[in-house]
């Protein structure tokens, strides 16, 4: 029987002068970058971390990128909040481990003993009691909002953020059949790129280069395969079609693992690929997650956390085995950083020039424009 699937280009077109790349400058002024963080990254929601990560009271771990520092804490209450990783007497940082368990239950000061509970309220100023008018409740650690979704936890810097519901636009709904909350992670790999952040959503957002740089993924799962969603105001994302005979992204393009519960065979047979703006890419597999947070450093370096979770059923067997689809995404994420660290290299060459989109870059187009507008919003 033949297998064989066509696909073809039958997205609109579009006309040369209309759909154009950004001026050099969106990837290489540092005062730019500076604008887009306070446009973007400190008035967004960002995707902080898992839930799994805060298992008890007093379990932590720190956000950290450009200029921020955030402790997120499950506190006495079980619920999980966030602060400033900053104490209020002469700033000091506070926590200085990636993770771990705030001892007693408090967070002390390493410099001069100050003391907050888990909630943020200060319960201990040590040698304050000769300052006339201080009162410890006007001095609380810093509070940042946060969120969860489907063992996700966000938080959002701005003083006034949009409701998270606004920020999902659907999302949860849309994907609650793969019941993440209960997957697990296995393993976390952090690369450093040398490019700008904008550089990775590009790269993620379409599979034009998947026959060059990505054969193995190409020979499981053709690049115009699938379609993407028209560009949303909080996210990017489309699907892509496993091909025949292919059960899951791994170095075999097979599993022995069970597609996750609660999917359909349709499901089964296709991988999504989300962008939440501005720092979350997340993969849905018919049998595993594959997530990435992206924490710009600097306007040419960006930090990019990978961690791949599967379902509790499937580690306990006794031939779990996650190599196949770590080493796919292994080979597959070295292989896009290469590039994206080449095109911030091209960029900021002298001789860049502004280039035309394909119409299948759609989704570029849209980030582009979605940048823009933010940073206009600014002035």
């Amino acid at each position: 029987m033949n297998t064989t699937v066509r696909y073809a280009n039958t997205r609109p077109a579009v006309a040369a002068g209309d759909a154009m790349t950004l001026p050099a400058n969106f990837y290489t002024d540092p005062e730019l970058f500076k604008r887009e963080l306070r446009a973007v990254h400190y008035d967004m929601w960002l995707h902080a971390g898992r839930t799994e990560q805060l298992p008890e009271a007093g379990s932590y771990f720190l956000v950290r990128f450009a200029g921020v520092n955030v402790i997120v804490l499950r506190g006495q209450d079980g619920e999980i909040s966030a602060f400033n990783n900053t104490c209020r007497h002469r700033g000091t940082l506070l926590c200085q481990e990636h993770e771990g368990k705030i001892a007693g239950g408090r967070i002390r000061c390493p410099y001069h003993a100050w003391t907050y509970e888990l909630d943020g309220k200060l319960v201990g100023a040590p040698n304050m009691e000769k300052v006339e008018g201080f009162r410890m409740e006007d001095y609380p650690l810093g509070s940042v909002a946060t969120a969860t979704w489907d063992g996700h936890v966000f938080i959002n810097l701005s003083a006034n953020p949009i409701p998270f519901e606004q920020h999902l636009a659907g999302l949860d709904q849309k994907f609650a059949r793969w019941g993440m909350a209960d997957l697990k992670r296995v393993e976390r790999r952090v690369y450093h790129a040398k490019a700008n952040w904008k550089l990775i959503f590009q790269n993620y957002s379409e599979c034009l280069h998947c026959p060059i740089a990505h054969p193995l993924l190409n020979k499981h799962s053709h690049y115009m395969s699938g379609d993407n969603e028209p560009p949303q105001p909080t996210y990017l994302g489309g699907r892509m079609d496993l091909r025949p005979g292919v059960t899951s992204l791994t170095m075999s393009g097979q599993s022995n693992r069970a597609p996750l519960p609660g999917l359909s065979e349709e499901d089964a047979r296709h991988v999504y690929y989300y962008a939440l703006l501005p720092n979350f890419l997340l993969n849905l597999h018919p049998d595993y997650m594959l997530t990435f947070q992206l924490w710009p450093i600097a306007v040419d370096r960006t930090d990019i956390v990978c961690e791949w979770h599967f379902h509790p059923d499937a580690i306990a067997k006794p031939d779990f085995d996650p190599s196949g689809a770590i080493e796919f995404w292994e080979l597959t994420n070295q292989q896009d950083w290469d590039l994206s660290d080449r095109a911030q290299e091209g960029i900021s060459n002298f001789g860049y020039q502004p280039g035309p989109y394909s119409n299948r870059e759609e989704l570029l187009f849209g980030l582009d424009r979605w940048v823009q507008e933010k940073l206009a919003r600014l002035d």
